[in-house]
């Protein structure tokens, strides 16, 4: 037996920034074929919800206590977006030169990175993959305000609701976090590869069931 120790070397864990954003409007029969970069991420903020206890009650007591079902909600804020992110926010194109609102948002993925830091290594102690499946953009306020002494670029932001996706002897989910520290390097390097693209091969999301084939130790 061990006792245990607080705070030791190199065990000062803390996550931080926000890069790599990546856009993966949806094709055909539910997948991501191809992704583009997102340029000026600001931050995503996770907002998962549900996953309440629903009491019942039975023979004067508790008798079980039920979960209602967990949701995966996020905000983005960019101070810009691909264009490809305008059919998602319910504004394509009309003719070359103009976008028309109103029309119905296309369902997209996401994938971003954020850094782990540590005492020892700092921020270059390791990173997480985060990948978001079946994504819908809300309407969101855009605010425009006039040019002053001191002059701020504006921020665009959008909430997203998400519907689950299918894995193999899992619940469904919309969401994935992927460990730089844990995941095996040589296999998270050709996830990498897939997600990011290469000079080669398009950048694609796969789903669940395709990264865990993928990370899977032989």
């Amino acid at each position: 037996m061990s006792k245990l120790v607080w705070d030791a070397v190199g065990e000062k864990v803390f996550e931080t920034g926000v890069s790599n954003g990546v856009l993966y409007p949806i094709g055909e029969s539910g997948t991501y074929p191809e992704g583009v970069a997102w340029n000026g991420l600001v931050s995503v903020s996770e907002s998962p919800s549900g996953g309440e206890p629903s009491p019942v009650y039975a023979d004067n007591s508790k008798y079980v206590e039920m979960m209602s079902l967990e949701e995966f909600g996020a905000t983005i804020e960019a101070y810009t977006y691909p264009d490809e992110f305008a059919e998602c926010d319910g504004s394509p194109t009309l003719v070359a030169g103009a976008k028309i609102g109103q029309q119905t948002r296309k369902t997209f993925g996401l994938a971003y990175k954020t850094l782990i830091g540590n005492d020892v290594d700092g921020t270059e102690y390791g990173y997480k993959l985060h990948l978001v499946y079946g994504a819908k953009a809300a309407p969101s306020e855009k605010a425009f305000s006039t040019v002053n002494e001191s002059p701020e670029a504006i921020t665009f932001s959008w909430d997203l609701t998400t519907t689950p996706v299918p894995v193999t002897g899992f619940k469904p989910t919309a969401s994935l976090e992927i460990d730089s520290t844990t995941a095996d390097a040589t296999k998270l390097a050709a996830l990498e590869d897939i997600l990011f693209g290469t000079t080669e091969v398009d950048a694609r999301l796969p789903l669940p069931d395709e990264i865990k084939t993928l990370l899977t130790p032989v």
